[in-house]
């Protein structure tokens, strides 16, 4: 299989390394510092917005999205290796409005959302001046399975009327979220698949109450967060359903996939900048009167961690290029297969850079501690790993149980 890249994309990605050394990594210790020192963290840093007016001025901007919202109308493969070039920094992606959730969200208003819907909410994500939620998981119910949603979307006129209660509602609680894209039950007598709908809340409607921002590994993740929402009695208009009623399901098995794979491709990127640094680290760090990079062991960690992520890397290439031959639900698949390889992968390779660098590793002195952190989050995010390798299993031997061998 030849993955050999056009010279647009070759193009982009010069652009894109000189803009992320020149701007974006040295940004990263102003971001942090605005966080954790300004008098409401839930404030985003001035810094932010400056990176988001040079890239959109340079044309990079909207990268992810199709030709009619992106003058360079990128493949999912012509993509690939632009967003792990953004997913080096864990602030980069957002400079190029390139950022879950607003890319999946975005992808679903394209996708799903009427013309009126669009020019109120499509457009101002598009030109980066607003974020946005998207609202599925449940605390009490196991969301890893969608048909166990409870929310309920209740018919009242020209209205729907909706309760119940979200977590983990990434982006929730940044002072720029304006809308969510809520999950929930229109229908519960319908079939399985047909009971759910997805409709648009503003934040600001009545009975929208922000519980409680949510802590990972004890970090509140501010200024984007995690949100708790309880939704009570809150009446939207019928105008706000996407698609239609009993088509959530149908929606956010569309939504799922394309954002599946932009996270693992920015966990290439995590990962390939801890090995950068491991290598960095190696070579100068002295213990016991020689270099870590002569310790034989210290070596065998560092071609391991190499091997794994130029697997995990084909991988993701692979199952871009099946999405664009043969589109998202032929290749689910292959989109399985890198959701669940590449946040391992992360995982393993960034702690084993942590572990070069000693108690430096687990500070806020270096991205590692929060790289590891994400990598953690995306064993979970869209889906656990577990729910990918029984649906993954279940499709080879589908497809492989009755062959006759021969």
């Amino acid at each position: 299989m030849d993955f050999t890249f056009s010279e647009k994309t070759r193009s982009l990605a010069q652009r894109l390394t000189a803009f992320m050394e020149a701007h974006v990594y040295p940004a990263e210790a102003e971001y942090r510092e605005h966080v954790e020192t300004a008098e409401n963290r839930w404030t985003i840093p001035p810094v932010m917005e400056r990176l988001k007016g040079k890239a959109r001025s340079q044309g990079l901007w909207n990268l992810w999205a199709p030709g009619e919202y992106n003058e360079h109308n990128l493949s999912n493969l012509e993509y690939a290796p632009l967003c792990e070039i953004m997913g080096r920094s864990l602030i980069g992606a957002e400079v190029f409005n390139c950022s879950a959730p607003d890319t999946g969200n975005m992808e679903v208003l394209i996708c799903y959302g009427t013309e009126a819907q669009k020019r109120q909410w499509l457009d101002p994500l598009l030109r980066g001046e607003i974020r946005s939620a998207f609202c599925m998981t449940e605390p009490d119910v196991a969301s890893s399975d969608a048909t166990n949603i409870q929310c309920s979307i209740d018919s009242d006129g020209d209205d729907y009327v909706i309760n119940g209660r979200k977590w983990w509602a990434s982006g929730a609680l940044d002072p720029r979220c304006r809308i969510f894209i809520v999950m929930g039950k229109t229908n519960p007598q319908a079939s399985r698949h047909e009971q759910q709908s997805m409709v648009l809340v503003p934040t600001d409607t009545p009975g929208v109450h922000i519980v409680r921002p949510m802590r990972v590994y004890g970090e509140d993740d501010a200024p984007h967060g995690h949100a708790e929402i309880l939704f009570e009695n809150v009446r939207v208009p019928k105008a706000n359903m996407l698609l239609g009623e009993g088509r959530g399901f149908e929606i956010a098995q569309g939504r799922l996939g394309p954002g599946r794979i932009h996270h693992c491709m920015r966990l290439i990127g995590c990962a390939q900048r801890a090995l950068e640094m491991t290598c960095q680290r190696a070579a100068t760090r002295v213990a016991f009167g020689r270099t870590l990079a002569e310790q034989g062991a210290v070596r065998e960690d560092i071609a391991r961690s190499a091997c794994e992520i130029e697997q995990a890397r084909l991988l993701t290439l692979a199952a871009a290029d099946k999405m664009d031959r043969e589109g998202n639900k032929a290749a689910r698949d292959m989109i399985a297969m890198i959701k669940i390889v590449a946040p391992t992968m992360a995982q393993d390779v960034i702690d084993r850079a942590v572990q070069l660098h000693g108690a430096m590793g687990i500070s806020q002195d270096t991205v590692l501690a929060d790289a590891w952190k994400y990598a953690r989050i995306c064993r979970l995010a869209d889906g656990p790993d577990a729910v990918h390798r029984v649906s993954l299993g279940k499709q080879l031997i589908q497809r492989y149980g009755n062959v006759r061998q021969h």
